[in-house]
């Protein structure tokens, strides 16, 4: 079996390259193909037809010149055959693209689309609306990730090890040196995180990879515990906050005015959500992430009313008397 995979390979090759030899417009012959691919007449033949029957290829002898050539000069053997709809796919998929930008990964994705492109037809004909000003692309401002940091943080996950870096504090005043143990890293919205076991604190820390610099690997190896869950320091539907607290029943209040906002969305998988008779929307579900869903709820500004918890009631009043302290002073 691994024996016919090998030939498979090999002739899928050998039918590419023949590809471009035909391509390049220099009518090669049989003998031309042996001596490239040293290999036999029949080989050959066989390879010829199989382009022929295979690809449906518009391929030709032309007896004065003694050698092939594609009657289409449009014709490829790699062609990906694609759709509008398909190609519509594509650049719909650049929203997802967004998260993986100031990453090292982002050029690695911008060369597999190149790729993608050089495999197609000299020409793709589709509506123009696809690539028009009648759609645009929008998203948030991210973070630059340090190219070294990014490739030896997943290299560490992969093989074990224990990594240092310098990290900045959220101030950006105080630079700290810590070695920690990868476990798991979270992509919350474009932004970068590891769920690491912090060798000075002794505990499960959150860090940010844009924050991070002159990280090393060291020799140190490490085995996660066996009943770490990465799902216990983040909510997948809200945020990466690291709380020990148990879920509590959210309880909102949105006013009418944005009432098909709320009710158009599924804002979480456990949600309960109401029209009351006077317009509003009750929406509750169970989370730990209040630091998260503080920011959330604060982006409706007076349109919605926190019913429970209380703690959460108290973090709003809070945090909405020191926005008012700011423009009073």
């Amino acid at each position: 079996m691994e024996k016919l995979r090998r030939e498979e390979k090999v002739k899928n090759q050998r039918i590419i390259m023949m590809d471009v030899m035909i391509r390049d417009g220099t009518y090669p012959s049989v003998k031309d193909f042996r001596k490239k691919f040293e290999t036999s007449r029949s080989t050959i033949m066989r390879d010829l037809a199989f382009i022929r029957d295979r690809y449906q290829a518009p391929l030709e002898y032309d007896p004065s010149k003694k050698g092939y050539y594609y009657s289409d000069k449009a014709f490829s053997v790699s062609t990906i055959r694609i759709s509008e709809g398909e190609l519509f796919t594509l650049c719909a998929m650049q929203p997802l693209m967004e998260q993986y930008k100031n990453t090292p990964l982002e050029n690695s994705i911008n060369n597999v689309f190149k790729k993608i492109l050089e495999l197609c037809p000299t020409e793709i004909t589709v509506s123009s609306s696809i690539f028009s000003k009648d759609i645009s692309f929008i998203s948030d401002p991210l973070p630059k990730i340090d190219e070294n940091v990014f490739y030896n943080i997943f290299e560490c996950l992969r093989e074990k090890k224990t990594i240092e870096f310098d990290y900045n504090s959220i101030q950006g005043e105080i630079k700290l040196n810590r070695r920690v143990d990868p476990y798991h890293i979270v992509c919350q919205k474009g932004n970068w995180y590891l769920l690491a076991f912090c060798h000075k604190n002794k505990t499960i820390r959150t860090f940010s990879l844009a924050r991070m610099s002159n990280s090393k690997k060291t020799d140190l190896s490490f085995f996660p515990p066996q009943d770490f869950s990465p799902t216990q320091y983040f909510d997948i539907n809200f945020g990466i906050w690291n709380n020990k607290t148990q879920n509590c029943k959210i309880e909102l209040v949105f006013d009418k005015s944005i009432k098909t906002l709320i009710t158009e969305h599924n804002w979480y998988p456990n949600q309960e959500i109401k029209i009351n008779p006077d317009g509003s929307v009750y929406l509750s579900f169970e989370s730990n992430q209040l630091q998260e869903i503080q920011y959330w709820i604060m982006s409706f500004g007076s349109k919605v009313k926190v019913i429970n918890p209380v703690e959460l009631r108290e973090i709003i009043i809070i945090e909405s008397q020191k926005t008012l302290e700011n423009y009073n002073s």
